[in-house]
């Protein structure tokens, strides 16, 4: 009985510190603290072309949505939209704000055109 009593117990700790790991290392969690410090961060899976990333830069949340086209060399995402979640957490950003995250972007998706959706579009054009 107390052998069983101590394997539950081993289990259970195992079971603990697997959590602990996985919570920590979790890319959502580093997403939501980064937003919270007012730092650059971006949330993307490369792999899947389907699922659109996230960034956060200074406090502002950004969705991009990423289209698979073709290339001289392969397929690859040649079409980036990007928005923000909240309109209202673009106030104090400059143009050289937005530029700087379209070079991130662009580090990881060298071949694609980025786009802006209202209002940041209209701010880029003047």
């Amino acid at each position: 009985m107390v052998l069983i009593m101590r394997f539950i117990l081993l289990a259970l700790i195992i079971f603990l510190i697997y959590t602990v790991i996985k919570y920590l290392f979790n890319p959502k969690r580093k997403l939501e603290l980064a937003h919270e410090q007012k730092k650059f961060f971006l949330l993307d899976d490369t792999a899947n072309i389907r699922k659109n990333f996230l960034l956060t830069y200074n406090g502002v949340m950004f969705e991009g949505e990423k289209y698979l086209g073709t290339t001289e060399r392969s397929f690859e995402v040649i079409s980036i939209f990007i928005w923000p979640k909240k309109v209202a957490g673009l106030k104090g950003l400059k143009r050289n704000d937005f530029l700087k995250i379209e070079a991130a972007i662009k580090k990881q998706y060298p071949d694609a055109v980025i786009d802006w959706k209202s209002p940041v579009k209209e701010f880029l054009q003047n």
